[in-house]
């Protein structure tokens, strides 16, 4: 622990800042933790995100506290987990014998789109709890929450959530990285113009399929993999990477990097089938490692040191850092921790998540969704399903710190640690 406290004690800042710093929260979509350049693989490129990665306090044991996107999504702007801001699953109930566009025009479908939008708008978000601080804010990229002025509080949006106009899971909004940044870039010349602090949110939908990267950027990985899923997995990795550092470069050129708290981490996991365009089971949607871990990076010129930490932080951690760091008032009812709070993350017993259906059961009850509860705590993680969801779901432990790939399940081994963290997992959401 002293190891782990000393590297965390580098990023507390010396004094009050002189202005509320900018914001831009970067969100990649189902990217691998270990996919990238500053994480060691010995194949995917990026030199953005490691040369970030080098000017950022680094945690590598960063967790999602679940492994679908439009909860934890919601968690990173409301931060709260899905049981508690009521997002738990991309979708309500499918009508019975309809799927795909079918259900999409159904009418009490699209009703349940709707109430899922007004239980979201219950919660707070960034950019409402910005907003009375002078905090402009822009939304771009993956938006499931309706209008995502009206509904998430932001200044400026591409997102209409119109459902009669494509309105789904970000709708204009998806444009953005793919082709271009020219709304991130404008909107950062009038907060520029204007005097006035920002909070974007860039979240892409990358390297999230179509897996259809450029065709230079392919050509690099074709022959580094049999498998044509593969490459072309690893290059819209790198092709992602590129619309990072054009953003980067963007703050770089108009004067405004060196007051901008920069934030990336990507929204849930994902492990390339070399055989199909999909993921593999551990993944995405599952309570593995695989789909729940990503690299989390905080940097703030000369207010956050550069630095490692293998102390394990939640996506929860992200609106209180934010908020502390903006001066702004931070809710009493969140539950997670300041990242640059050395004592506040070497005091935090445990992480906590769960997994839920894509499609929801009962849009209003969380625990009808409900696939998997977990538990991190001293390098130990332990897997509880839901029988009624899963039937042959069944106990899992894993010493994750030494095997992270969840291969040595150790819960025969160990039943006085299983019902130890049991009571711990039970003591943050029963699942109830």
């Amino acid at each position: 622990m002293p190891r782990l406290l000393s590297a965390l004690l580098v990023a507390l800042a010396a004094g009050p800042a002189a202005a509320a710093p900018n914001v831009v929260l970067i969100v990649g979509d189902d990217q691998g933790w270990r996919d990238y350049g500053f994480m060691g693989h010995a194949h995917v490129r990026t030199p953005h995100l490691d040369r970030l990665a080098a000017q950022s306090l680094r945690f590598d044991r960063g967790y999602v506290p679940t492994s679908l996107c439009r909860a934890s999504l919601a968690t990173m702007i409301t931060g709260l987990y899905p049981h508690q801001h009521l997002i738990t699953s991309n979708d309500p109930p499918l009508p019975p014998g309809l799927t795909g566009a079918a259900a999409n025009r159904d009418a009490g479908f699209l009703a349940q789109r709707a109430e899922m939008v007004r239980l979201f708008e219950r919660s707070p978000t960034l950019p409402r709890l910005l907003g009375p601080s002078g905090y402009a804010s822009l939304q771009t990229g993956k938006w499931w929450e309706g209008n995502a002025c009206r509904c998430g509080g932001f200044t400026e949006a591409m997102t209409h959530g119109d459902p009669d106009k494509g309105g789904r899971h970000g709708d204009a909004g998806l444009t953005i990285g793919r082709q271009g940044l020219a709304p991130v870039k404008d909107f950062l010349a009038a907060a520029k113009k204007d005097g006035k602090p920002f909070f974007v949110w860039y979240a892409p939908m990358m390297p999230h399929t179509p897996h259809n990267p450029p065709d230079r950027l392919f050509a690099k990985y074709k022959d580094k993999t049999p498998s044509v899923h593969v490459a072309r997995y690893w290059a819209m990795c790198e092709w992602f990477d590129e619309t990072v550092g054009e953003l980067l470069a963007e703050l770089d050129a108009t004067g405004q990097a060196a007051n901008t708290l920069v934030v990336y981490l990507h929204d849930n996991g994902w492990l390339q089938d070399p055989n199909a365009a999909v993921y593999l089971p551990r993944s995405k949607r599952s309570p593995y490692d695989g789909g729940l871990r990503t690299p989390v990076l905080v940097r703030w010129p000369g207010r956050v040191a550069p630095g490692r930490s293998d102390t394990p932080v939640s996506s929860i951690d992200l609106a209180p850092t934010v908020l502390a760091a903006a001066g702004a008032r931070v809710p009493s009812t969140l539950p997670g921790v300041n990242l640059l709070d050395a004592a506040a993350l070497a005091a935090r017993p445990a992480l906590f998540g769960a997994t839920f259906e894509h499609n929801a059961v009962d849009i209003r009850r969380p625990a009808a969704n409900l696939q998997y509860r977990w538990v991190l705590a001293g390098g130990w993680k332990l897997i509880r399903p839901r029988l009624a969801a899963v039937p042959a779901g069944r106990v899992e432990l894993f010493r994750v710190d030494r095997d992270p790939d969840e291969r040595d399940d150790r819960a025969a081994a160990e039943p006085a640690r299983v019902a130890e963290l049991t009571k711990l997992l039970d003591g943050w959401w029963a699942g109830e």
